[in-house]
């Protein structure tokens, strides 16, 4: 779905965000010219990818194969009954409701799930990846096709009321192995399933990784969080980690020796 070119009376519609301190004309043009891979459109991606959207952001890439579902509705933006109705596509959905926000930007849907044999194909021609995913394989597969190709990531998840991010920038923070050396043992579907989900949580998370994209699109390098953040909505608890400090893990797989396990065959 491409979009037309945005011109200088197109940017009238970003004016309440270009006088913004921390943005700028520059700025903005950083975010039309800016090309974002969105790994799941599911709670994490639709906020996510709307917020960019209203943005300017002007190259969108939603990859998710996954179906429009009544229960998906109090946690996921974007869709509505008559797309659970239909059981359409979510990035096909995702995209329709998008170009309704924003007719200017391009937003290409891809139906299908991002595996070791398509991860990289899908992020070449962008500049940053989103995790909107629900697992940790996915997540660090994504973390193997950033470290390879140099291109930064926000991770993010939500169980239960908290949520967590962190924004890795190869060769400038810590990787998501430094961190965590390796997956967490799989729990099974229907026990993840039954934690449950509240939808402020997810907003607000989506919310945090969206202005993480902007900094990054925009060059502020200099800006983006040093911490992977927890923070549980309903407990009002916050907790800040400086991952600079605890991942003393000098040896890291990947981002140390790039062994890139996970896009292995």
């Amino acid at each position: 779905m491409s979009g037309r070119s945005n011109d200088d009376a197109d940017l009238a519609r970003y004016q309440r965000q270009i006088v913004l301190g921390s943005l700028g004309l520059q700025a903005q043009r950083a975010l039309i010219s800016g090309r974002v891979l969105v790994v799941g459109v599911g709670g994490l991606g639709t906020h996510a990818v709307e917020l960019l959207a209203r943005a300017g952001v002007g190259f969108l890439r939603l990859v998710d194969d996954d179906q429009v579902d009544l229960t998906n509705i109090h946690r996921q933006a974007l869709y509505d009954e008559s797309d659970a109705r239909a059981s359409l596509g979510k990035a096909k959905a995702a995209a329709m409701h998008i170009k309704q926000i924003n007719s200017n930007i391009t937003v290409e849907p891809v139906a299908s799930r991002l595996d070791k044999d398509n991860a990289e194909a899908l992020a070449e021609g962008t500049d940053v990846i989103l995790d909107g995913t629900d697992n940790f394989a996915t997540r660090y597969l994504i973390n193997d096709v950033s470290v390879k190709t140099n291109r930064p990531w926000v991770f993010a998840g939500v169980v239960g009321t908290e949520a967590q991010t962190m924004t890795i920038v190869p060769g400038r923070t810590p990787c998501l192995r430094c961190v965590l050396e390796s997956p967490p043992p799989p729990c099974s579907d229907p026990s993840c399933r039954s934690v449950g989900v509240l939808g402020p949580a997810v907003a607000a998370v989506a919310s945090f990784q969206a202005s993480e994209i902007m900094k990054i699109l925009t060059g502020r390098l200099d800006e983006i969080s040093p911490y992977l953040l927890k923070f549980d909505v309903w407990t009002n608890t916050l907790q800040r980690i400086d991952v600079r400090r605890t991942s003393s893990n000098a040896d890291c797989p990947c981002c140390k020796h790039h062994e890139f396990e996970f896009l292995q065959p």
